[in-house]
Formats: C-alpha cells, structure tokens, sequence
C-alpha cells in the first residue's frame, strides 16, 4: 500500500475513530433547519443563536430544496428537525411524509411551527403526532378577554397567554413570570394519544374562527380545549413540540413588550425567548433525560449475582440512576422508583431507597414460589424520559436434603407416630402375657 492510499484511508477512518471514541453524550447535536424563506434566519436569529450558543450545529435549507436528504447509506444525517416551513406543499429531495415519521420513529426530535397557511403537508405531520388543527384553514385563535394589549386596537388574534403546564422538568425551575405573546392557530389533542401534553394553553374566553368574517356556526374549537403549544414524549424516548404559531419564535415578539388585558402587570419583555428556550432544551434532551446502569442483584451477604435463587432467599437489589444536566451526568433524586419481583403479576413491589447520590436499593425476601421471575422497574414521571429495566432469573424450591430435620409445625404429627407405637406396645405386652 503506497503512502498515499494510507494518507486517504486515514482521512476517511478519522471521523468514525473520533465519534466512537466521543464521550456519551444524550444532546441533539446536528440539526435539520427548513424554512419557507431564508428571511426567517435573520426574523429568528436569537431563537436560532440560542441552539448555536448551546452547542448545536445547525444546517439551513429550503423546504423544496432538492438536495434534501435525512439518511445516507442507511444512518442518518441528522439528530432532529426543525420544521419553519408552515406553507410547504411538499419537500425537496427524498424527504416526504413518511420520512419525517421514520425519522421520530427512529428516535430523533422533531419541532414543527405552523400559522394561519399551513399547508395539508404540515397538518398531516401533526396529525400522526397525535395534533388536530382547526380544519378551517382561515381560523385563527381569537380572545377577547386574555389578548395583548396593543398601542392599535386589533381584532385580538394577538392573545397573551400564561396557562403553562407545571412540570420543571419541561419548563424549568425558573418560573416565567410574563406572558407569552402567540398569534396562530389552535389545535386540539387527539384523545386516543395518551402521550401528547399541553404545555401552552388558551384561557375559557377563547375561539378558533375566522376574525375576517361573522360566525353562521358555533366554532368548533373554544375554551382551555384549545392548546397553542403541545409536546410529545413518544415511546421510543424521542421528543416533539409542535406549535400554531411560527411568529412566537420570532425576534419581533421575543422583545416585544406585553400586558394583558385586565392587567395592570405591564412587563417590558414577553416571555417568549424564556418559553421557547426552555422548551427546546426538553426537546433536544438537554432536560429531562434519564439512564440506569449499574443494575445488581444478589443474596444478602454476597457480592455476586447468582444464575438462580431459592423460595425464601434474601435478597438485594440496586441501580444507579442519572439525569443529563446539559454538560453532565448528575445523580437523579426521586421518592417513587419502585422495583416488581415479577411473574405473570407481581409478587413483590418495593419503593427503592436512594442515598442521595444516584444508588437506588432494597432488599426483600424471595416469595415462596418457585418459576421464573423478573426484576422489574417500569419508570415513567411527567417530563422524563421512561426507564424500562428488566432482568430474568429463576427460582427453584429447596432441594430434598436443604429441608430442615425436624419441622415445629409438624410437632403433632411427630406425637401422633410415636404415640401410635408406643400404644401398639402396650396393647400387644397385654394381650400376650395377660391371663
């Protein structure tokens, strides 16, 4: 092999050498823009210089782009998407509809932001997410009580709202104190989702319909049944946020000033960039994102894990579990993990101890039912990512000489026996040598 073929094969091994030797890390790192206009890059810079601030690597392209490619020779290119392509009929490249789902279905995160033009392409996505928009593609959601109070009096589709789902884990500890400006259109969520949350909502006042024209029918939409903002956990762990309103992401209201109508709180900055912000890192994992290792067992006294247990061994079981902090991996503190020592049903459920530094334990006796078991920890909290741990291990009864000698409980019988004999004696000394 001449010196320059080594060269090339070294510039072509180098990058795969330097991902598998990458320190684990649970953060999106590379992800898909597609925009409607490349005006969005500068109407949306703060939005997008806040992922490039924590350390994402974003790539731009138009909707109908036909360079668009998600995968190439069967990996793909991309950790999650960004969707700001509200009025895109189709996709450029080998991206379609399909795509996108096999895309989350694969486990990679998904932000899609819609408005008044969306397109039946992006209400097909949302709809496969679980996310109903109003049919009526004119309908915007309007709200005479809760909308923003502005220097022009409008037709108050620019509604201030602070309906916020209370989850840190999605939200943050940082509470938002000012409300959120959003101008859009609702939706609603699909009731046989189970897994689709509202993070945003409209207040009891609002409506979705037409603002341009007079209502002939009740709206379909009305009330808190309407949801401005909605993510997605799916069960596979990857994550979705799909919102009606692509100018909430905007720079325009990001530092737009914002009072609510009935309020006298004027705030000189909406709570828009927080929200978003916030938002975004449950998305890309940078929040909420748990793993477990280290899961043990074995026999009180023991150290190592033994290919089978006895009916009534004691036994103790542990695992480390660990929340991504955005840089790091730090201990996860919870009172409700809990443990099945399981077949068919569970014979034992036990709320594991923690001590503070990531250790969950118990300890607990083997039923005195021999089969095949499993040690169970099905975990899922609102926010985090679900924890399904599972390890198979057989139980058998006791061995014929593992039995004790002489049983208490059998005392009577024992009695019974020897009385029996001794009565047996008696009864035969008597009859023999009695006259």
């Amino acid at each position: 092999m001449t010196n320059l073929s080594i060269f090339i094969t070294f510039i072509f091994v180098l990058p795969f050498l330097c991902h598998s030797f990458s320190p684990e890390n649970p953060t999106d790192r590379r992800i898909l823009v597609l925009l409607d206009d490349f005006a969005f890059k500068s109407s949306h810079s703060i939005f997008f210089n806040s992922l490039q601030t924590r350390g994402f690597e974003l790539d731009f392209k138009l909707a109908d782009d036909p360079k668009i490619t998600l995968q190439r020779y069967g990996q793909y290119l991309y950790d999650a998407l960004i969707l700001f392509s509200p009025t895109a009929e189709r996709f450029g490249g080998s991206l379609d509809l399909a795509a996108v789902v096999d895309f989350v279905d694969s486990g990679h995160d998904l932000i899609l932001a819609a408005d008044s033009s969306a397109s039946d392409l992006i209400r097909n996505i949302a709809a496969e997410c679980g996310i109903d928009f109003d049919e009526d593609p004119s309908a915007m959601v309007i709200d005479h009580t809760s909308y923003a109070i502005t220097e022009i009096e409008g037709d108050h589709t620019l509604i201030a709202s602070d309906d916020f789902i209370q989850s840190d884990a999605i939200l943050g500890s940082t509470k938002i104190e000012a409300p959120v400006l959003f101008k859009g259109i609702g939706h609603s969520l699909n009731a046989a989702n189970s897994l689709v949350l509202k993070v945003l909502s409209a207040s009891p006042s609002a409506y979705s319909a037409n603002s341009n024209s007079k209502l002939s029918n009740p709206p379909s939409l009305t009330g808190s049944a309407i949801s401005l903002v909605s993510v997605i956990q799916a069960r596979n762990n990857a994550r979705i946020m799909i919102s009606g309103s692509l100018d909430m992401f905007s720079n325009r209201l990001f530092k737009s000033a914002v009072q609510k109508s009935g309020s006298s709180n004027k705030f000189e900055k909406s709570g828009n960039e927080q929200f978003v912000t916030e938002v975004s890192k449950w998305v890309f994992h940078e929040r909420g994102h748990l793993k477990a290792v280290n899961v043990r067992h074995h026999k009180v006294g023991e150290a190592d894990e033994p290919a089978i247990y006895r009916i009534n061994d004691d036994l103790e079981y542990s695992v480390e579990i660990y929340e991504w902090s955005g840089t790091s991996w730090e201990p996860y503190l919870a009172n409700d993990v809990q443990v099945q020592f399981y077949m068919m049903s569970p014979y034992v459920l036990k709320t594991l101890s923690t001590n503070q530094k990531g250790l969950y334990h118990t300890s607990f006796k083997v039923p005195d039912i021999y089969g095949v078991f499993q040690f169970k920890v099905e975990y899922q909290r609102l926010g985090y990512t679900s924890l399904s741990l599972s390890n198979q291990i057989p139980v058998r009864p006791f061995r014929h000489n593992e039995y004790e000698r002489f049983l208490t409980a059998a005392f009577p019988y024992y009695g019974a026996s020897f009385s029996t004999m001794a009565g047996f004696f008696i009864f035969s000394f008597v009859y023999l040598y009695n006259k």
